[in-house]
């Protein structure tokens, strides 16, 4: 039954992702967004797939920094090919990226599962928080393009239909709070009962060594170093967006703040939990570069092959780091469970 269900929760996540790139290309003249792909200054593109290079060592770095203070030390190379099969995997797997690279980095160096899931919690929340923060320059930096493009674009009319509709919505949220509110009560009468269940405790301990991983980047050494590999990181993803402007000639005159935009709702796109983020990440960037004057299939093309460029590095990158995490991981003799 459980197989059958993550089956058809994968089988329904493409389903989106089929869905929203049918909605991207929907009524778009296909012989324009192929000449639109051919006539691509792939040098420009070669570029941004080294700098992205570049943003996957140092996030490896940035990873390792959070990992130590927790009393294991690996290898550099070790957390960086679990990093890279762990984005291999996500372009498979949705989400499941973080949990697989944790496991090749137990298998290869021994840090336990929850705490190098920890970190990357950790990770995950400072991602977030950068991201939130540029959404607010991008907001900021062009406010009126975004306020015109959504009140003429997107909400046409529609702001009204909600808020004719806000009772039901109103009231799923009530259901939902009294639910939780509800679960918390239940937990909290029957916790002695609970702590005498194995299944229980082993949550618990699962939870600790999550938390003590999250918990380690209060402990970094170097905090500095590691607010430099994080600010690298981003410029880097940046810099990617606005150099493959030049690629193509309906973005090339394009400036810094669109690629600000391109960044941020890519972003957006790229967190959704499906494979890759083939279908949300086409949809925010077309819709975003619309918002500059770029035509449709201009914007699908520029999605596509940006997408697809990185996507080919995460395969090349992934398919030698999990090469590399099989023969380590072959060499090395089962370690056993470290205690946190």
């Amino acid at each position: 039954m459980k197989h059958l269900l993550n089956t058809l929760k994968y089988v329904l996540l493409l389903a989106v992702s089929v869905l929203l790139m049918w909605y991207a290309l929907q009524g778009q003249d296909l012989s324009r967004i192929g000449q639109y792909v051919r006539e691509a200054n792939y040098s420009w593109l070669m570029l941004t797939m080294v700098l992205s290079a570049l943003g996957y060592l140092s996030r490896a770095y940035r990873w390792k920094m959070q990992i130590d203070p927790t009393g294991h030390k690996p290898a550099y190379w070790d957390v960086y090919h679990a990093m890279m099969v762990g984005y291999l995997a996500n372009l498979v797997l949705p989400r499941m990226g973080e949990v697989i690279r944790c496991s090749v980095l137990r298998r290869t160096s021994g840090v336990p599962v929850q705490v190098a899931l920890g970190t990357v919690v950790t990770e995950r929340v400072i991602d977030v928080l950068v991201l939130l923060g540029l959404l607010g320059g991008t907001l900021l930096l062009d406010f009126t393009t975004f306020w015109s493009f959504v009140t003429d674009k997107v909400l046409a009319g529609r702001y009204d239909a909600l808020a004719r509709n806000r009772t039901p919505l109103l009231l799923a949220l009530g259901i939902a709070v009294v639910l939780l509110l509800g679960l918390a009560y239940a937990v909290f009468r029957n916790l002695e009962r609970l702590r005498q269940n194995a299944l229980f405790n082993k949550a618990v301990t699962f939870v600790k060594g999550v938390l003590a991983g999250a918990f380690s980047i209060l402990k970094l050494e170097n905090k500095g170093t590691f607010l430099l590999h994080t600010f690298f990181t981003w410029a880097v993803y940046y810099l990617m967006d606005y150099l493959a402007f030049f690629a193509f000639p309906a973005t090339y005159d394009l400036g810094m703040r669109a690629a600000l935009a391109v960044l941020t709702f890519g972003a957006f796109g790229m967190a959704a939990p499906v494979a890759g983020g083939i279908g949300p990440f086409h949809v925010m960037v077309q819709g975003i570069l619309l918002a500059y004057g770029i035509s449709k299939e201009a914007g699908i093309a520029y999605a596509l092959v940006v997408h697809g460029s990185q996507t080919l590095l995460v395969v090349l990158m992934g398919g030698i780091s999990f090469v590399a995490s099989m023969v380590k991981s072959g060499k090395t003799a089962p370690l056993p469970e470290v205690a946190t």
